[in-house]
């Protein structure tokens, strides 16, 4: 996962070497294979790549096309040999994926952006027609925020360059802050106003006095596949699945897939280890890594993860890198503080933030840093668009209610109601509420807002404090291809704010996220996914012979792909309460997000009633610390812009600091993946 930085100041003058040999240093952790820039008249392009294939080695970025175009290109191009076909009077077998995609640019133009399957964020700087083009793929698994005014263009893969590095100081955005208090702010948010992130699928063409944002390709509602018997609609599957596993498997080092002891995680390996032993795929060397909690042993079987991680090992023929989690929550006691957590030096660009790893994340950086490991497979987005939770029949129903197929309706209400033993009019009754807004049938307990949260914050931005709602649309796609885009949207928000973490290098690739697997599951019938009280219905059938029967069938696993946190110690809780008390500003009252007075009053009653801090309270308590360090670092517009001061000295020749990030709060994602589908 390499990075780019990009800086345009239109009225043509350099950009100050001095300056860019610091945004370079805070880039270089991210990047440490290279260290490459472009430089011409008011444009200066930075380039630090992270290599991961072998074609990788052999680019050089930024690449200047033939006719002057300047491209920069952090992906992994899934479709290389079809790409090479159509341009095979330019391009050889051996050529490198930035070469392949300033050859499409070169012969499609914008256009091409449709053609580049993978994992993939990309700027064009055009000379000839003098705009600059940032895009990402329609997933968004890499990361590219731009900031725009009348003076200058500045772009990056990580925000803090265009923080600290901006020549100006930021108000907060109010919609990102009530995404976050939801779990995730919309794809093209950032916490502060006047930066964006390039949305997933999107293209943004900037250029003086001109910013349009433009979608270049999206999953179509009209596609449908249909086929006369389920086999056929198996063999598609193991197709398309095979493929997005295959696309991953390409890598020059080894592979550490993330196994679980879940169907998602164990699928990937086995489908992994087919492909490799037929010959089909790259051959890298595949390892496993696994986290469970060895104090569960005496739990039945069917619950401990550590059961069926040893069953796929044994399967393989091979021990992968176990973490124990808990030797993590005996060591609970080195959790920091609230107060402490964004309070050494570094810079933290959002409030998900972490400037050091969590005691989990250090022993996995350590594992795979020893081993030499760059890149690791994940399962994430396996149990939502191939449906693993509890089985409902909601959008199956309302599929045949809005085309208005009732003696189908009828036939399926009876199936349904006798599989899960509910009554039919209950059914009915929760697939005709998804066409009725919100505000008529209401938001659950967990998304409602907190109390202490300032009223007119919540007016302004309730659709994303209740996580961004929607209803069906009778008029519009099928609905249950409406909750398809619904469950992707969470994941792209998801992906979207998975922040770089330079102390835990690596390049994640998510086989379930492929575009071809995707576009497969969203044109078949609803009911070849999800059985009449059967999740899984099709992965199960499919991956018969594949993965292993007892793991096919074994109940339902609520285990996750991330990690586990122990919760704060009640020494941290009582730290904030004196912390709150000792008459300070709060900054999130300040700016009109909280009111201190029922928060200082919530804070007041956990400390009488001795209970835990609730999930929503404890976001806020990080929000006001996170606030307070943006204030401390000169970036809240509301504060002394001393920061000039504070990053000449951090940043200068002498003390060129690395900046570190720690991803989002990682069990607060792993509670919300767990509740995407219903």
């Amino acid at each position: 996962m390499s990075v780019q930085f990009g800086r345009w100041n239109f009225e043509g003058q350099s950009a100050a070497p001095a300056s860019m040999e610091i945004v370079s240093a805070v880039l270089a952790p991210y990047g440490p294979d290279s260290n490459e820039s472009y430089s011409k008249g008011g444009i200066r392009i930075l380039y630090h790549s992270f290599h991961t294939t072998k074609e990788s080695r052999c680019e050089k970025q930024p690449y200047i096309s033939q006719s002057g175009t300047v491209i920069t290109w952090d992906g992994r191009l899934d479709n290389r040999a079809d790409l090479i076909n159509e341009l095979r009077d330019s391009l050889t077998i051996e050529a490198a994926d930035v070469a392949i995609v300033a050859a499409s640019y070169e012969k499609w133009g914008k256009s091409c952006l449709r053609k580049l399957i993978g994992d993939w964020a990309l700027s064009i700087w055009n000379p000839r027609d003098v705009y600059v083009l940032l895009a990402k793929d329609p997933v968004g698994t890499r990361h590219l925020y731009y900031s725009f005014c009348d003076k200058n263009l500045i772009w990056s893969s990580i925000l803090d360059p265009l923080i600290l590095f901006g020549d100006r100081t930021f108000e907060i955005c109010e919609e990102y802050i009530a995404g976050w208090f939801s779990y995730f702010p919309d794809m093209h948010l950032t916490p502060y106003l006047g930066i964006r992130a390039v949305p997933p699928s999107s293209y943004v063409l900037l250029r003086p006095g001109k910013h349009a944002i433009s979608k270049y390709w999206d999953f179509a509602p009209h596609n449908k596949i249909h086929y006369r018997t389920d086999g056929e609609y198996e063999e598609h599957f193991r197709t398309v699945l095979a493929q997005a596993v295959q696309r991953r498997l390409r890598s020059d080092r080894p592979i550490l897939a993330e196994l679980s002891g879940g169907l998602d995680s164990a699928s990937i390996l086995c489908m992994a280890d087919t492909l490799i032993t037929r010959g089909a795929a790259e051959d890298p060397h595949l390892d496993t890594i696994s986290w469970f909690d060895a104090s569960d042993d005496h739990i039945e079987r069917d619950s401990n993860e550590l059961h069926w991680i040893t069953k796929i090992e044994e399967r393989r023929g091979r021990i992968g890198l176990h973490i124990d989690l808990a030797s993590i929550k005996r060591d609970a006691s080195s959790q920091e503080s609230f107060a402490s957590k964004f309070g050494r030096d570094g810079f933290a660009a959002t409030p998900m933030t972490n400037l050091e790893l969590s005691e989990h994340s250090k022993r996995y950086a350590a594992l795979m840093f020893s081993h030499g490991y760059r890149v690791t497979l994940s399962g994430i987005g396996g149990d939502e668009v191939t449906f693993g939770g509890v089985p409902t029949p909601t959008p199956e129903l309302q599929n045949l209610l809005a085309r208005g197929r009732f003696l189908k309706l009828a036939r399926q209400l009876n199936a349904w109601a006798m599989k899960m033993r509910r009554p039919r009019t209950l059914l009915l009754r929760e697939a005709v509420r998804g066409f009725f807004s919100r505000a008529l049938t209401g938001v659950s307990i967990d998304m409602r807002p907190a109390p202490w949260l300032h009223s007119g914050f919540i007016c302004r931005n309730y659709a994303a404090l209740s996580g961004y709602p929607t209803r069906v649309k009778v008029l519009g796609p099928l609905p249950s291809y409406q909750e398809n885009m619904v469950i992707l949207n969470v994941l792209r928000r998801l992906l979207s704010h998975w922040a770089l973490q330079p102390k835990m290098l690596r390049e994640i690739r998510f086989p379930y996220l492929d575009r071809d697997f995707l576009e497969f599951l969203y044109a078949i019938p609803r009911e070849q996914i999800v059985g009449v009280g059967k999740r899984r219905f099709l992965m199960k059938r499919a991956l018969a012979g594949i993965v292993p029967d007892d793991l096919l069938n074994r109940r339902r696993s609520w285990a996750v792909h991330q990690e586990s946190t122990p919760e704060p110690k009640k020494d941290s809780e009582r730290e904030w309460h004196s912390f709150a008390e000792r008459g300070q500003q709060i900054v999130s009252d300040s700016i009109g997000i909280i009111d201190s007075n029922c928060f200082l009053a919530a804070l007041q009653k956990t400390r009488d009633s001795d209970e835990v801090l609730t999930h929503i309270l404890r976001r806020t308590l990080s929000l006001e610390s996170w606030l307070r360090h943006l204030t401390s670092q000169g970036v809240l517009k509301s504060s002394m812009p001393t920061k000039n001061k504070n990053y000449s000295r951090r940043f200068g020749q002498s003390d060129k600091t690395i900046l570190a990030h720690q991803g989002p709060n990682q069990s607060d994602s792993s509670r919300r993946n767990k509740s995407l589908v219903s």
